[in-house]
């Protein structure tokens, strides 16, 4: 029998718990891939009719985790940012996205001010899963008809994030809602 959202689902409550602080991130990125290999789910979710956006498949009530599925119908490249005190896991459904990660270099004395350095870079393709935890440093860049499944902690537009310049090495706070600022929120 094929793994379904709900079985996902159902696993993920046993793996995450925000009250006392118990996330098993690799077990959820597991479980995501295992998922999007029920190609049923995937032709539902990311397929070809889907609706461009990002669309909530689920959102828990009691430990507060999200999964979402994002149809790009445009190219994208996300500033660095980070998505505040939550976690989130992507699992690639059509084509890719590249995932690059950053340290930040600077003692954050200077407000507004921010260095940074790429730690590493890597790849999802269809079927492949990686996560950043919670204050990680990222940028994501994926072309035009991209499609992706993504799971939260929580909901990222209630959360206080950062969005960082490497050119300009500065760094933004972006708060909970602020559309033009969010590099994370709904579309990274």
């Amino acid at each position: 029998m094929a793994y379904e959202l709900d079985d996902f689902c159902e696993d993920c409550k046993d793996l995450i718990d925000p009250a006392t602080g118990k996330k098993d991130l690799d077990a959820v990125r597991n479980n995501l891939e295992k998922l999007c290999q029920n190609q049923e789910f995937v032709d539902a979710t990311c397929g070809p009719d889907a609706k461009a956006g990002v669309h909530t498949l689920y959102r828990d009530a009691d430990k507060d985790f999200m999964v979402l599925s994002h149809i790009n119908a445009e190219s994208r490249t996300s500033p660095p940012h980070d998505h505040g005190a939550s976690w989130a896991i992507y699992c690639q459904a059509v084509e890719y996205t590249e995932m690059t990660e950053y340290d930040r270099t600077d003692d954050s004395s200077v407000q507004g001010h921010a260095e940074l350095e790429v730690t590493k870079k890597y790849r999802l393709d269809p079927g492949n899963a990686g996560y950043f935890d919670s204050h990680c440093i990222h940028s994501i860049h994926f072309p035009a008809g991209a499609r992706f499944i993504r799971v939260t902690g929580t909901d990222l537009t209630k959360l206080t994030t950062k969005k960082f310049s490497m050119d300009e090495q500065s760094v933004t706070v972006v708060t909970p809602n602020d559309k033009a600022g969010a590099a994370g929120s709904a579309a990274a």
